[in-house]
């Protein structure tokens, strides 16, 4: 997604019964998976049986001007339909080849299932979310997939610089167990530090306090006070100066020791008024603070609003659909093409075959052994193109 929304001609290879992310739901819009639609905009869709020799003949085809190949199977399926990284640097020897797997190529567990809840359990993420005591908790987002797929791309951009040099075919190895670890450098950097799991702290921060959430009248607001003329400030606007002179609260250290009490005399004046009254008399002293928003809350607010995030567009089976466009635009603010909605299963099919130099007569003979599927739910429309 990242790599199209940067401009990149991406063609998604499914099988002729659409990849797995179709059927991920509720909710369903007319029938089409929001969860796919969010991750799979400005994507061609190539509908290809992959366990068929003539299916693997027609990628390879495609692989021969292909600048990238992105591959998400279980370490080793690849290689037993002959398009590994060795097999296809003979077709093209200028390839990036990307390779996202739960655990990476190489080690014991290379061949181990893996999906992101697996990922955020066995990297220590699980360990370190919720309160103490609590039952393990999951970010509900799918966050090692996404910042797998994120760092991915970042490596493909750079394998490609590579490439333009004259370096040659690029095999890149993305594990999602990698890139969690990655995430939590600054959760390990502490614990490398003092030999100590990190304690369950909520929405605090670890190393810091005030830095995290307190009830209020009406919600939650998170406050931000611990540098030493917010933290002053803090206690002047909240009429409790004698917060300051406390030696359990002095400096920085001595209140993420006390968090715990400090977070309840804070907590219960807080929560004598709404969260709009904070915010107003807070933001006025320069400390950093902000509501605990529900989504509906985010896609009202002015932030969202101003962000340039939201989009629609219309998706020929679900109607007009809303999501989040691509936060790194250009520079003059203006995108350089309009986003299209998430391919229909097999949509392009046809159209991305002859692009890459497969002949009308083989397309024909491609489509009549089932070998590729040129339509989604409306398989007499697909036919007319041929």
């Amino acid at each position: 997604m990242t790599l199209a929304d940067l401009g990149a001609d991406v063609i998604k290879i499914e099988p002729p019964e659409g990849e797995l992310g179709r059927k991920i739901g509720p909710p369903w819009i007319n029938g089409e998976s929001p969860v796919f639609m969010s991750v799979n905009r400005n994507k061609l869709s190539a509908s290809i049986d992959l366990k068929t020799d003539a299916g693997r003949r027609v990628v390879r085809k495609m692989l021969r001007d292909a600048d990238v190949l992105v591959e998400n199977f279980r370490p080793g399926v690849m290689q037993s339909m002959g398009l590994d990284f060795e097999s296809v640097r003979k077709i093209n020897p200028n390839l990036v080849y990307c390779s996202i797997s739960a655990f990476g190529q190489s080690g014991s567990n290379r061949k181990r299932p893996g999906v992101d809840g697996i990922i955020q359990a066995v990297s220590g993420l699980m360990s370190t979310l919720g309160t103490a005591n609590a039952d393990p908790l999951k970010v509900p987002v799918p966050i090692a997939d996404m910042v797998g797929g994120y760092l991915a791309a970042i490596a493909v951009l750079a394998a490609l610089h590579g490439v333009r040099n004259g370096k040659g075919a690029q095999r890149l190895d993305i594990s999602l167990f990698n890139a969690t670890i990655m995430l939590q450098q600054i959760g390990f950097a502490s614990f490398f530090a003092s030999g100590r799991n990190p304690d369950k702290a909520g929405s605090a921060a670890p190393y810091a306090a005030p830095n995290e959430a307190f009830p209020t009248a009406d919600g939650w607001i998170m406050v931000i006070a611990y540098h030493p003329e917010r933290w002053t400030a803090l206690c002047e606007e909240l009429d409790m100066r004698w917060l300051e002179m406390d030696p359990r609260f002095v400096t920085n250290d001595d209140r993420v020791r006390n968090r715990k009490a400090l977070h309840q005399i804070l907590a219960s004046r807080l929560s004598e008024c709404p969260t709009s009254t904070w915010m107003e008399r807070l933001v006025s002293r320069d400390i950093i603070c902000a509501p605990v928003s529900s989504y509906s809350d985010v896609i009202g607010s002015a932030e969202y609003a101003e962000s340039g995030l939201a989009c629609t567009s219309d998706h020929p089976a679900a109607g007009q659909i809303h999501t989040n466009g691509f936060a790194l635009g250009p520079s003059d603010g203006a995108p350089d093409r309009t986003d299209s909605p998430a391919p229909l299963r097999g949509e392009h099919t046809i159209e991305v075959l002859a692009r890459h130099g497969i002949s009308r007569n083989e397309i024909a003979e491609l489509l009549k052994n089932g070998v590729i599927r040129a339509y989604s739910d409306q398989p007499q429309e697909h036919d007319k193109v041929l």
